[in-house]
């Protein structure tokens, strides 16, 4: 056997045992696949790994960078109260209408919120609106911005949110400081930012499994 399939067969057990797709999530999969999305967002295992942590938060405000076609926005949007308050911004239309259709299935569009637009176009916009701190902020876009990402996630949160970004590792790449991948640097900086910043304390975890060699960032925001 190999490693990968090692790594899913591992997958398959913990998801089955413990972050089973039910039919609302399962449906979410097959639209994004059906409109042509790329295959690319986390496993349910993570997804309930999100959904936990931002229970663990009390969170009742959340924030998504880089929605696709709203299967983690889903998980994390049934971490929230009924009055909690879910914003996640992506990029392509295209993924914005399959993801509203998909919160909408999962009776969350009450609560979810889809703005469409570069990422760093729509931080300025909200931030003008002087929202409520978020509890909790997911970074899962392009990753060449990442660090502005995180810059724009402090700005936007309280002592005591988490930050969590995904795709730290990049197959072992974020360990080569000479890699020419913009996606490389782009995390390589939000990880300095994260250990510079006088505002946060964070750690990185590598993982492995259906979605292969990769990893998050964790941060929580200071006082």
């Amino acid at each position: 056997m190999s490693e990968s399939q090692l790594w899913n067969d591992v997958d398959d057990y913990f998801t089955t045992l413990l972050a089973p797709n039910d039919d609302t999530l399962a449906a979410a999969l097959r639209e994004s696949e059906a409109a042509g999305l790329p295959s690319i967002n986390v496993a349910p295992n993570q997804g309930k790994l999100l959904q936990i942590l931002a229970q663990i938060q009390g969170a009742r405000r959340i924030l998504e960078i880089g929605t696709l076609g709203g299967y983690s926005t889903i998980w994390l949007g049934r971490a929230l109260p009924v009055d909690g308050q879910l914003i996640t911004l992506e990029y392509d239309l295209t993924h914005a209408e399959v993801a509203r259709r998909n919160l909408a299935r999962a009776g969350l569009d009450k609560i979810a919120e889809v703005r469409v637009g570069p990422a760093l176009e729509s931080l300025p916009k909200l931030a003008d609106e002087n929202p409520e701190p978020f509890d909790f902020v997911f970074v899962d876009a392009d990753k060449v911005n990442n660090s502005h990402y995180v810059e724009w996630a402090v700005k936007l949160t309280r002592p005591g949110s988490l930050i969590v970004v995904d795709n730290v590792v990049r197959g072992g790449a974020v360990a080569d400081a000479g890699s020419g991948d913009p996606s490389v640097q782009g995390t390589r900086a939000a990880l300095e930012l994260i250990a510079s910043h006088p505002k946060l304390s964070g750690t990185a975890l590598q993982t492995v499994g259906s979605k292969g060699y990769d990893g998050f960032a964790l941060a929580r925001v200071l006082a």
